[in-house]
């Protein structure tokens, strides 16, 4: 059995509007996916684009190279056997932000840069 996850786009104002959803049925588990995510977000000046939709578009490319494991879901739709939502979203500043709800527990576990997700979550090596 697979780590289900999602990973919701939000574009966020007055009243925050999800608008895409990509479920993920294997490995995503922080360490697994939400580690893969923040490596993608986290490009610099590499990643360009232009508004959540294009990331969106470009997120969704990365990740399905294949059949299965990678599909798009109605926005804002849950319990899909998910244990983690992931956010991606920018915050006032206009900085690329991301968070991880553990749906087991009931809370958000994360909230912060790509960058803070990786260093929280990157496995160090040990040699």
């Amino acid at each position: 059995m697979g780590t289900r996850s999602l990973t919701a786009f939000i574009i966020k104002g007055k009243e925050d509007k999800e608008f895409a959803t990509m479920y993920r049925q294997f490995d995503g588990y922080p360490e697994g996916h939400g580690l893969q995510l923040a490596e993608f977000l986290n490009k610099g000046e590499e990643l360009t684009y232009n508004g959540m939709g294009c990331l969106a578009a470009q997120v969704v490319a990365n990740f399905k190279t294949k059949c299965g494991n990678i599909y798009l879901e109605i926005p804002g739709d849950r319990y899909l056997g998910e244990e983690y939502v992931y956010e991606v979203y920018t915050n006032n500043k206009g900085q690329l932000m991301m968070s991880c709800f553990d749906v087991w527990k009931g809370k958000t576990i994360f909230v912060g840069t790509p960058q803070k997700f990786i260093a929280k979550y990157k496995v160090k090596e040990t040699v």
